[in-house]
């Protein structure tokens, strides 16, 4: 009698993300589709990702400052700004390693508790998110686990729900807006609380543009004014509502993408210099999250972490939220 196989923890990950509406562990499937329009988006991507980093390397070194590249890096190293976002990044990009959504909700609720207005730290962590957007996107894509229906239905509304977002943030004062977007982040810490308590049944379901085109809108601009908030409204409300858990995550973060990208480039006209001291930090702390976040996967429970993450947020939005009030 064949005894029966043993579950791996990867296996053991992949059952517990499924049984919790969650995004699951990125891995390659086994017949990838990569259709002519997607192989130009993926290499569009890779563009603009390159032509990012030449340009942020010719302000440094090349472009009008009064000091010098070396000097303005030694500056940002002793900036107890930078070391903060830093902090921030590497957190924010463990958990949405673990957890596959919750970087930019994690990321600005704490860049609120260190006082940075609500466009600042809308605008630093969507700027931080074109990197890891753009590297995540094309990673699924390459693997095959991206609907391309479902991409074209979730982009035109995402970017218009963005821009439409970025607008409402630069046309009111942050002090009217940020206790409404701390409550909002603190709904999002609770609502990422309760899906530790709840379980989703997944069946098959047809995309349908007339009902992702709403929730696209929605969840980019909600994303946008808070600061965070597309994985855990557009995923996780397609994956409850039946769709496929591995192509609906390729998709929405491909997506992303674009949305990140349009709404930076609004952000760029309206912030000055001093939004790229915390982008960096964000970045440059989120690189070495990797590996944390992959050991964090297999050896602490996907409930326990909801649990864990759900708390912090909630309770970080609460605190912003009172001391905001209390003023």
């Amino acid at each position: 009698m064949e005894t029966p196989r043993a579950e791996t923890a990867e296996e053991e990950v992949e059952r517990e993300h499924a049984e919790l509406g969650l995004p699951p562990v990125e891995e390659e499937v086994a017949h990838p589709d990569k259709p002519p329009l997607m192989q130009i988006a993926s290499y569009l991507v890779v563009a603009v990702l390159i032509a990012l980093v030449a340009y942020f390397l010719y302000q440094l070194f090349i472009g009008k400052h009064e000091r010098s590249g070396a000097e303005i890096l030694v500056q940002t190293f002793h900036d107890p700004l930078f070391w903060s976002a830093v902090g921030v990044g590497f957190l924010a990009q463990v958990i949405d390693g673990a957890l596959g959504m919750a970087y930019g909700i994690t990321a600005s609720s704490f860049l609120l508790a260190v006082g940075a207005p609500p466009v600042l730290a809308s605008g630093a962590t969507h700027l931080a998110e074109v990197f890891t957007t753009g590297i995540s996107g094309v990673s699924h894509l390459r693997m095959g686990n991206v609907n391309r229906k479902l991409f074209l239905s979730l982009l035109i509304p995402g970017v218009t729900g963005g821009l439409i977002g970025t607008y409402v943030l630069s046309s009111i004062d942050g002090t009217v807006l940020k206790p409404w977007i701390t409550g909002y982040l603190l709904l999002m810490g609770l609502y990422v609380l309760s899906k530790a308590f709840r379980r989703v049944i997944l069946v098959r379901t047809d995309v349908r543009p007339a009902k992702v085109a709403p929730l696209a809108l929605f969840g980019a601009f909600m994303d946008t004014t808070g600061g965070g908030g597309w994985g855990p409204i557009v995923t996780t409300s397609l994956v409850g509502a039946g769709h496929d858990p591995r192509t609906t995550i390729g998709s929405v973060n491909f997506a992303e993408f674009f949305l990140t990208v349009t709404v930076s480039a609004a952000f760029f006209s309206i912030l000055d210099d001093s939004v790229w001291l915390i982008v960096g930090g964000l970045v440059g702390g989120g690189m070495f999250a990797a590996p944390f976040a992959a050991y964090i996967t297999r050896h602490i429970k996907t409930r326990v972490l909801l649990i864990m993450v759900g708390v912090l947020i909630s309770g970080i939005s609460a605190y912003n939220l009172y001391g905001t009030l209390a003023k």
